[in-house]
């Protein structure tokens, strides 16, 4: 089904590719995917956007269940003191729902930030007699939750087949290669196949989706649908990689250009003499010819889009991205949240990224470029909550709570109409943590809870099937079915499903997602659809 592709191709591919930093999967080598005609109708507009919580997010503490006989197990296995004996260690238990913050303990501990946010029991028959909740920090979620645009999928991960705990143990079932590594699971999340893969399922979707974009631009068509299907404000990982549509990163205020503010090295003619350099060609020399085709297209991406992208600035606020100080972001109080750490506002890089997605939309509806499918992936570090659990985890979820907000926001408010509903973003992440405290923090785990956020969710509900919980042996084995060793999550949902409802929404076919998808295939059909979209 594939062929390699040249050296040349190769490269030009590859310095397309963003990362996800030191431990973002670093191997590339292209394949060739075949091609698809596009599912989307004319004029209409659907968009998918990554939210890649990268080290691991701790999903016990994002959404808990608070039905009492899991809110007991939860707290033996997080508080060293639940248990009645004099533990050692940090208590890295949340507080019931209707606990008040105590202002006089220390930022972001428990006590700090008060009580678990209930989001209520789910109607699914697997959750019966369930109750549900999220962090303390996640108020702006909770309410998008109750509002029906925000939907829960529990216990998600990378799975051949559905497995059970005795199989795992036996190893007598497949399971995903190098769990609880960040570089493999980071590639296994984003493209099913540990560190080394070529592409990444969002690339995958937007090849077989991309012939239907900019079919108006012309001469400029093949371009654009190349490099503006699949998109990054920041750094990214093999998931946004395609085999024909080619990963495009831009800025996170614009679009990446020669140079800088004009000029190269602070000259503008040496700007204007590399461009012509680069326009130029050298056949013979393979290494020219390399970075010329990179610099083209970057060049070429910029002339087309950098003067129809939104202006940051603006003079009357018409834009709900309008931002102050001649449209320095570092000063827009819209991309501040408060810290649980040190209680002042702090900048929030994942929202200026979701700043750049909504400008990028924008400029695709106002400039008419004719883009019917886009996929998008945004990325927030700091998960690899070993340690400090209770700082650093806090403080990652104020970030996450404002960011999903003003997104949701933003898109209320595109100056093009109310976008929401042709919006759907959702988070992932390597691995979730184990329900065992370390003593001040939590270890790699597998499965996960993850969030899906858009006016198209079906939202108020808690999907998937989450996990029975319960309090661990001496020697941190549970009882559970559905925890292994020191609590980690044995998923009952996989990444392949959860890909399946979100590449259905976007109008793929299930034929298409089956060949792209390549799991899919060991799970009853009847399970592909995870029903949280409409």
């Amino acid at each position: 089904m594939s062929k390699q592709l040249s050296r040349r191709a190769f490269l030009r591919h590859a310095a397309a590719l963003g990362s996800l930093g030191a431990a973002a999967p670093m191997g590339m080598s292209l394949s060739l995917l075949g091609h698809a005609s596009a599912q989307a109708s004319q004029g209409d507009y659907k968009a998918l956007v990554c939210v890649f919580l990268a080290g691991g997010n701790d999903g016990y503490n994002t959404v808990l269940a608070t039905d009492s006989d899991s809110w007991t197990h939860y707290t033996n296995q997080r508080d060293p003191m639940a248990r009645g004996s004099a533990g050692s260690g940090t208590s890295i238990a949340l507080l019931p729902a209707g606990t008040a913050s105590n202002a006089q303990a220390g930022r972001a501990t428990p006590a700090r930030l008060g009580g678990v946010l209930p989001i209520g029991h789910s109607d699914r028959a697997a959750h019966a007699s369930r109750q549900f909740a999220m962090h303390p920090l996640l108020n702006d979620v909770q309410s998008l939750h109750q509002a029906g645009r925000v939907a829960v999928l529990a216990n998600v991960g990378p799975l051949k087949r559905r497995l059970t705990k005795a199989e795992y143990a036996g190893e007598v079932a497949p399971r995903p290669a190098k769990l609880f590594s960040h570089n493999d699971q980071q590639s296994t999340w984003q493209s099913f196949s540990p560190e080394g893969a070529d592409n990444g399922w969002g690339g995958r979707m937007g090849d077989l989706l991309m012939s239907g974009n900019a079919t108006g631009l012309g001469a400029s068509a093949s371009l654009v649908q190349r490099s503006f299907t699949c998109l990054s404000p920041g750094s990214y990982g093999i998931w946004l990689s395609g085999a024909q549509a080619q990963a495009m990163q831009v800025g996170a205020m614009g679009m990446l250009e020669l140079g800088s503010w004009g000029s190269v090295l602070g000259s503008a003619s040496l700007k204007s003499a590399m461009a012509e350099v680069m326009s130029a060609g050298q056949a013979d020399n393979l290494f020219w010819a390399d970075h010329q085709a990179v610099t083209q297209r970057s060049m070429a991406i910029q002339s087309l889009i950098g003067p129809i992208l939104p202006p940051l600035s603006s003079t009357n606020g018409s834009a709900p991205w309008a931002t102050p100080g001649n449209g320095n972001p570092w000063i827009d109080p819209m991309l501040s949240y408060l810290s649980p750490n040190t209680g002042a506002a702090r900048f929030n890089s994942l929202a200026l990224q979701f700043q750049m997605v909504a400008r990028l939309i924008d400029a695709n509806r106002t400039g008419n470029l004719g883009m019917r499918r886009q996929v998008f992936m945004v990325t927030l570090g700091g998960f690899d909550t070993h340690a400090i659990q209770n700082e650093e985890h806090s403080e990652r979820m104020a970030q996450l709570n404002h960011a999903l907000a003003y997104f949701d926001r933003v898109l209320g408010q595109m100056p093009s109409g109310d976008m929401r509903n042709q919006v759907t973003t959702f988070t992932a992440s390597e691995f979730g943590r184990n329900l065992a405290n370390n003593g001040d923090g939590t270890d790699h785990g597998w499965g996960n809870h993850h969030l899906i956020m858009g006016g198209a969710v079906n939202g108020r509900e808690v999907y998937g099937t989450y996990p029975t919980l319960a309090t661990g042996n001496a020697s941190n084995e549970y009882d559970s079915p559905d925890l292994l060793q020191n609590g980690a999550m044995l998923p009952s949902t996989s990444v392949d499903q959860y890909a399946y409802t979100l590449g259905k929404w976007m109008g793929l076919s299930a034929g298409e997602l089956t060949g792209i998808l390549p799991n899919l295939g060991n799970f009853d059909a009847s399970t592909h659809d995870l029903g949280f979209m409409a």
